[in-house]
């Protein structure tokens, strides 16, 4: 009987300390990647660290009190706008500055051709004459259609530009400012 207990003892503490070895080779192991930029909390940061459109669009529902379809839809159409206001290669920097900020195209809100009373109607008929008019005009009533006043455009990009003002966002916030400046930035 005292020989099967020793026996057993030995077999439990020789199997404890081998799973602890191998713990520890684990977190050895997990801590050279990490060191090296491989491991699993590197990426993480990385994640963090690096602007995304679903870290903008987080900042917009909390800043401006509006909801997620809302933000989807607002960044969509200054995208949209910005991408008539920059070259083809310069959006496409932008884009690759801010990971998945071209997947919101889809969120760009529709508008309707319906002339509006006053002040819309002057625009909509001003807008035929003049693209970078048409272009502001389209903004506006994609603004309207999300149930967004037209003054929350520049609320919309004075958050994008808070969102990216960090070191690593200093260069998607300059080349978002730069795209936008037809917007009249200077009220900040």
């Amino acid at each position: 009987m005292r020989k099967t207990f020793i026996f057993c003892a030995t077999l439990l503490l020789s199997n404890l300390a081998l799973s602890t070895n191998a713990v520890a080779e684990e977190s050895w192991f997990n801590s050279l990647l990490n060191a090296v930029g491989l491991g699993d909390s590197a990426s993480d940061e990385v994640e963090q660290v690096l602007p995304s459109a679903q870290g903008l669009l987080t900042h917009l529902t909390s800043n401006l009190d509006v909801t997620k379809p809302q933000a989807e839809g607002g960044m969509a159409a200054l995208l949209n706008y910005a991408k008539q206001n920059i070259s083809t290669d310069d959006f496409s920097a932008l884009a690759k500055q801010i990971p998945g900020l071209d997947g919101l195209s889809s969120a760009l809100p529709e508008v309707s051709d319906a002339a509006g009373g006053n002040l819309s109607g002057i625009l909509d008929a001003a807008a035929n004459y003049n693209e970078s008019l048409a272009a502001l005009n389209d903004l506006r009533k994609q603004f309207e259609s999300l149930g967004l006043d037209t003054e929350m455009i520049m609320g919309f990009v004075k958050q994008a530009q808070a969102y990216l003002d960090t070191e690593e966002g200093q260069q998607a916030k300059q080349m978002l400012s730069n795209a936008l400046q037809n917007l009249k930035l200077g009220q900040e």
